[in-house]
């Protein structure tokens, strides 16, 4: 049920020639007592039908008392195949309403009947049954139009009781995945918790926090701040919500679950010590009761908060819901142990194995003394902890400042996929032997080398991370979305613990000499492995182009050959001038500088035209589609890929591009929807937000029956797919009132 100021309805709607003019008044002074006594509608006024009389429904209403039902008010449409006559109803009391004008209503109760024909061989009568109705009581509450759809058995048709039971059977149905009818609403306060904080002096970030089924309405939100001469609040940074077809707004936008809003402040706040801002909102129990209205001001402090562009310390943390045992549904100590874990497996992700391969042969090399083997163990695990850290950081920071960065979004930049590609090809041409980074085996790899070899497996353990990013290994999914949701100390520790997990085989190998000792001893053969592992370094940088060709397009990838000729030119004769004099030391500063300068360009290069291309019988992600194919009732497998993800891709080739698949969306009847994340975009991102995905891929399977949409594993298998879109086929077909 909905409860709506009328006077505000009809200014809203008198343009549109009384469609959709409700009675919904509520005063301003509304109380929440006075909501919490109301009753739900199918409640208030029960409805029952009896269709035993061939050609004629017989429908009865209980009116409870205190409430009563509008004469003109009452519709009946039909579904296919049904043709309805002239409604018999009763006479009604007659007054004069405040709003309507001259009216008939009902106290107590009503008995109608709706006399029909349907088509030759219907076994069942399918109609909607529209009403609306008030509370009279001072102050008076009024419903906005409520729908049941009827499905009834004709006479002789099928056994199974009365009209009133397959009545009942139908909104049973009807309630399926939604919040019950019957169900008591919540207050306010907790059905819209509403926090915000200052992310420094200029800028609020404000969280809606939601229980599962309620909603708040985008256009209906309004901010202010109140006493703050001088100030005031810029346009607010409304991130995608989900498309709603309202009753009374008609298409709208939403949001379910969680909202974060990011809002400027336009003005010089360096005097106060605080501002108090006011918000005004309106939002709905999903198939149920709307509230009115709601304001509520809020003072957020600005004492100890940096100015913006300041140095200091970051901004103060709101502290997010639903973690813990709450709606991510994974503790801080199981998010650690499937991070560690996650970690370990990455080691055998291909996105990895390049660099790993850069680690081996500098093991190889140490075998021969612990010494060495500790410290590169030590040294890599460091420069591993480190990357991590700082990507747990850098997101914490985002976070709170009302930004999304997902595991693995850094590859949407095309400069930093053109770089990773030239870091490849120079760690592949070192290992083939065009340039030496030092002076060992061990150090291959170290753009960065020191005398003691250091710095070159820190940098390996930061590359490690760099290219693991890619990928998503199994365990992971479950400790990244509690990391991109927890507090900045419970984040970070997640991160950490992939680190080790990732670092954990060349610890193990560097401290314990039982495990050292069963590598291969050195010799002249580690030469010619070196060699041979430089090309999935190749491989890596290719690769890497091609996912930039789908960015950025031809101009793109012509920059980043070029910069990986003149790369490779530096090098070349960086290796040739090593005993020369100043003159070449000169000659590659200049040819490494000029490296740079198409990378610069890179960042110039707008994204191609947005043709969108998707393969046959593959349709391109929009929430208005998916909006559109759930409301027709029509199953739909959601895939959210990106080309820079290789988990993505290896579902594909094993489970998602096959006939077999192809063969299972035939028979379920299902639609497979594919969302492109390899660039940046807002409406994907805010689809991962919606499902607590720190990344792609994500795969969500929505029923037939329009209920909550099923999240399935990052890692998939032909049965676990088989299983959910089966399971969803069969799900049985619902009319959505």
């Amino acid at each position: 049920m909905r409860l709506i100021r009328p006077g505000r309805l009809a200014a809203r709607f008198s343009a549109l020639l009384g469609l959709c003019l409700t009675l919904l008044v509520v005063a301003p002074s509304f109380a929440q007592d006075d909501l919490d006594g109301l009753l739900p509608v199918t409640e208030a006024y029960k409805l029952s039908a009896d269709a035993s009389t061939p050609g004629v429904l017989k429908l009865h209403w209980e009116i409870a008392p205190d409430y009563y039902l509008y004469r003109g008010r009452l519709k009946f449409k039909p579904a296919d195949g049904v043709t309805l006559g002239d409604a018999q109803l009763p006479d009604g009391e007659k007054h004069h309403d405040e709003y309507l004008g001259d009216v008939e209503t009902y106290h107590h109760a009503i008995d109608a009947s709706l006399p029909y024909t349907v088509a030759t061989g219907s076994t069942r009568l399918k109609l909607s049954v529209q009403f609306q109705g008030c509370h009279e009581v001072d102050p008076k509450i009024c419903y906005p139009p409520h729908t049941e759809q009827l499905d009834l058995p004709l006479p002789g048709a099928a056994p199974g009781g009365t009209g009133a039971a397959s009545l009942g059977a139908a909104l049973g149905k009807l309630g399926a995945g939604k919040a019950t009818s019957d169900g008591a609403a919540l207050p306010a306060e907790q059905a819209f918790r509403l926090e915000a904080v200052a992310t420094d002096r200029q800028h609020l970030l404000l969280r809606w926090s939601m229980p599962k089924g309620y909603y708040l309405y985008r256009d209906q939100t309004s901010l202010q701040l109140k006493d703050a001469a001088g100030l005031a609040l810029a346009k607010p940074a409304w991130p995608a919500g989900v498309t709603h077809e309202d009753a009374h707004f008609g298409q709208t936008t939403v949001y379910f679950d969680q909202l974060e809003l990011p809002v400027a402040i336009e003005g010089d706040t360096a005097a106060r010590q605080a501002v108090q801002l006011e918000a005004s909102f309106q939002g709905c129990q999903d198939g149920g009761l709307c509230y009115p209205v709601m304001t509520r001001t809020l003072s957020v402090d600005l004492t100890g908060i940096p100015a913006t562009g300041s140095a200091a310390q970051p901004a103060p943390e709101m502290p997010p819901t639903g973690l813990g045992q709450g709606a991510l549904g994974v503790s801080l100590w199981s998010a650690l142990l499937l991070a560690l874990g996650g970690g370990l497996v990455l080691n055998l992700m291909p996105c990895v194995l390049p660099v790993l391969s850069i680690k081996a042969v500098g093991l190889l090399e140490s075998g021969e003394s612990h010494a060495k083997a500790r410290s590169h163990a030590l040294f890599y695990t460091a420069g591993v902890l480190s990357s991590f850290a700082l990507i747990g950081i850098a997101i914490v920071t985002l976070r709170t400042a009302g930004h999304a960065l997902g595991w693995g979004a850094q590859l949407q930049q095309p400069l930093v996929v053109g770089v990773l590609a030239c870091v490849m090809l120079a760690v592949g041409l070192s290992m083939s032997g065009v340039v030496q980074f030092g002076t060992s085996l061990g150090n291959v790899g170290q753009s960065l080398a020191s005398r003691s070899g250091h710095a070159g497996d820190f940098f390996t353990g930061v590359l490690a991370v760099a290219v693991a990013s890619p990928c998503t290994a199994p365990f992971m999914g479950s400790a990244l979305a509690y990391a991109f949701a927890a507090p900045m100390l419970n984040a970070l520790l997640v991160f950490l613990a992939l680190g080790v997990g990732l670092a954990l085989p060349f610890l193990a190998v560097g401290f314990v000499p039982a495990l050292a000792r069963l590598l291969p001893r050195p010799g002249a053969w580690m030469e010619t492995l070196k060699q041979v592992l430089a090309f999935p370094m190749y491989l890596t940088a290719a690769w890497l182009v091609w996912v930039l060709a789908h960015q950025r397009g031809a101009d793109a990838v012509g920059l980043v050959l070029v910069a990986a000729v003149l790369l490779a030119a530096t090098l070349w004769w960086f290796e040739r001038s090593r005993s020369r004099g100043v003159a070449s030391k000169i000659a590659v500063a200049v040819l490494a500088v000029l490296t740079l300068v198409p990378l610069y360009y890179l960042t110039q290069v707008p994204p191609p035209a947005q043709a969108t291309t998707v393969a046959e019988g593959v349709v391109a992600y929009s929430p208005e589609k998916l909006a559109e194919l759930r409301k027709a009732g029509t199953p739909v497998f959601v895939d959210m890929t990106a080309d820079w993800c290789v988990t993505c891709k290896a579902n594909e080739h094993a489970v998602l591009d096959t006939d077999a698949f192809r063969e299972l969306l035939k028979k379920t009847g299902a639609v497979y929807m594919k969302g492109d994340w390899t660039d940046v975009n807002p409406t994907i991102a805010a689809f991962l937000q919606q499902y607590h995905s720190p990344g792609v891929p994500l795969y969500v399977v929505f029923p037939r029956d329009g209920g909550e949409g099923h999240q399935l594993p990052t890692v998939l298998t032909s049965s676990i797919v088989e299983d959910a879109l089966t399971k969803t086929a069969s799900t049985p077909v619902a009319s959505n009132p």
